[in-house]
């Protein structure tokens, strides 16, 4: 599926295809919480970065998160505009083959997901209520599983555009 993005004040828009363009994890981390989560938590699909169109990329910043107790910095690249701030997408070069645009970045009718994982509930805000849907899964730390062997086990309908 296509999907099309953009900022608040537009001045990046993107286009990328995805495979799995059900937004169903919510991360709760503290990162994905101060960075994009303004619900206590981020939304993040799956693309192919190869198949990844910016227009705008003057007005692109990226952040690597610091993390553990030395304050090392991520690999992973939080991209943003600089111009309003909007959190846009997450690349890895880890995975260089995947990039994971947010969720609320994306302007393209999303099909909404059958169930939601619920990941990193071990950092999760003490203000967040966490809203499970019967049958939601929910994990403690990161999951044993990909994005795409989640959509594969729960075969989400997406429409065909």
């Amino acid at each position: 599926m296509l999907l099309e993005g953009s900022c608040h004040c537009r001045a990046v828009r993107f286009s990328l295809q995805s495979n799995e363009p059900t937004p169903f994890m919510r991360c709760y981390c503290s990162v994905c919480r101060k960075t994009a989560g303004s619900g206590g938590f981020a939304i993040n699909l799956g693309g192919e970065f190869k198949t990844l169109k910016v227009k705008g990329r003057a007005n692109l910043g990226i952040y690597r998160a610091r993390l553990g107790p030395g304050r090392q910095r991520s690999p992973a690249e939080r991209h943003f505009c600089k111009v309003c701030g909007s959190p846009l997408w997450v690349w890895d070069p880890r995975w260089p083959a995947l990039v994971h645009p947010h969720a609320g970045a994306i302007d393209t009718p999303l099909p909404p997901p059958p169930k939601v994982a619920h990941i990193m509930l071990g950092s999760k805000a003490d203000w967040v209520a966490v809203q499970r849907g019967r049958g939601d899964d929910s994990f403690e730390q990161y999951p044993n599983f990909s994005l795409a062997q989640w959509h594969a086990r729960r075969r989400p309908k997406v429409p065909a555009r």
